[in-house]
């Protein structure tokens, strides 16, 4: 032990890793569990992109952007600066974005809303026919290596001391007792993390705090075929259906929600309004690029919170796909409420209280 005691982190994707450095480079000697392989949930399904706008949600904003300024003091990470792009094709999108714009402001996100003119200037793909309001418009956002996170915070991690466990299901939590039983025997500590993703919820009920998280949600982005050369866009989002584009090399990754039980038919949605959305590409062909396991939160906020100890319990889930935008913030904040410290954002807007568990 390094003198400020022991935690154990269970989760070992970007936010579990994150608050595994935190929490070792402040000189807590830190064990991290990983059922499977590093960054393989939730962190192996996503679009490698961070950034700072999240619409109607200044709270997942203000982390992200905290998040963006540790980014860009990552050491050897790629960032490609391509700016986001939310297409409006309803007069209430529009309503509600300028009711949105001051707390995201507040927030520190650099966004405003153009004309269909600018928002085609900056999307050429985007069809004539396409029944665009306006659009939103934030130059905060980066394409970035998901990997190269995962694997820096583990580098990291493990160089201020942490142990990071693979392969290692936990089995069982006493939160009360501050031990964490696993397949190859029992840890204790002074504090246990949940930073479990889709599998937080049964692990924080042990420890009395109601996460209302789904079973495992299965997220899939879809990449196209090959695409004739074209210039860059910005990671672009369609509001009224969802759909989330981006460049990956002559190929279009493709978001659109989660594909449910038929995922045929959420596959024939998908080409339908991508086809609409980029009629010049309708017809392209679309194959599974990655699927990952998500946790959502009923409003699409992180939970983040305690249960003061000793021993204590801390959680950070429900990031419902905004993870890899919040993880260097996260791991701060756990780490500071582990600390006692003050945290940098007022973090009852994140605990699990009844008002947002419901």
């Amino acid at each position: 032990m390094n003198g400020q005691g022991r935690a154990v982190v269970v989760g070992g994707g970007v936010i579990g890793l994150s608050i595994a450095f935190h929490l070792a480079a402040a000189g807590v000697d830190t064990v991290l569990l990983e059922r499977g392989t590093l960054g393989s949930g939730a962190s192996r399904a996503t679009a490698d992109v961070v950034r700072a706008y999240f619409a109607g949600n200044p709270v997942s904003s203000a982390l992200a952007v905290r998040s963006l300024r540790a980014y860009h003091d990552f050491p050897g990470l790629p960032l490609r600066q391509v700016g986001y792009l939310v297409l409006f094709t309803e007069q209430e999108q529009v309503t509600a974005f300028e009711a949105d714009l001051p707390a995201q402001r507040a927030a520190g996100v650099e966004v405003e809303l153009i004309d269909a003119a600018e928002a085609r200037r900056l999307n050429p793909l985007i069809g004539g026919d396409l029944p665009l309001l306006a659009a939103a418009w934030s130059a905060q956002a980066y394409v970035s290596d998901t990997a190269a996170i995962v694997n820096g915070y583990a580098e990291a991690a493990r160089r201020a001391g942490a142990k990071l466990r693979t392969g290692c299901p936990v089995t069982a939590i006493d939160a009360d007792r501050g031990r964490v039983e696993t397949a190859s025997g029992a840890i204790t500590a002074d504090a246990v993390v949940c930073a479990a993703g889709a599998w937080s919820a049964p692990l924080a009920r042990s420890a009395g705090v109601e996460l209302p998280l789904p079973e495992p949600i299965i997220q899939e982005l879809l990449l196209t075929d090959p695409l004739p050369p074209m210039p860059d866009i910005p990671v672009t989002l369609h509001a009224a259906s969802g759909l989330l584009t981006r460049l990956r090399g002559d190929r279009m990754l493709i978001g659109m929600g989660y594909p449910g039980p038929d995922r045929d038919a959420w596959r024939a949605g998908v080409a339908m309004q991508f086809a609409a959305t980029y009629p010049s590409l309708a017809g392209a062909g679309l194959h599974t690029a990655f699927t990952g396991a998500r946790d959502a939160s009923p409003d699409r906020t992180a939970f983040i919170g305690h249960r003061p100890g000793p021993p204590a319990f801390l959680y950070a889930a429900g990031f419902s796909g905004h993870g890899l935008c919040n993880a260097p913030a996260a791991g701060e904040l756990v780490r500071d409420l582990y600390l006692g410290q003050d945290p940098w954002l007022d973090i009852a807007t994140l605990a699990a209280t009844p008002e947002r568990v419901g």
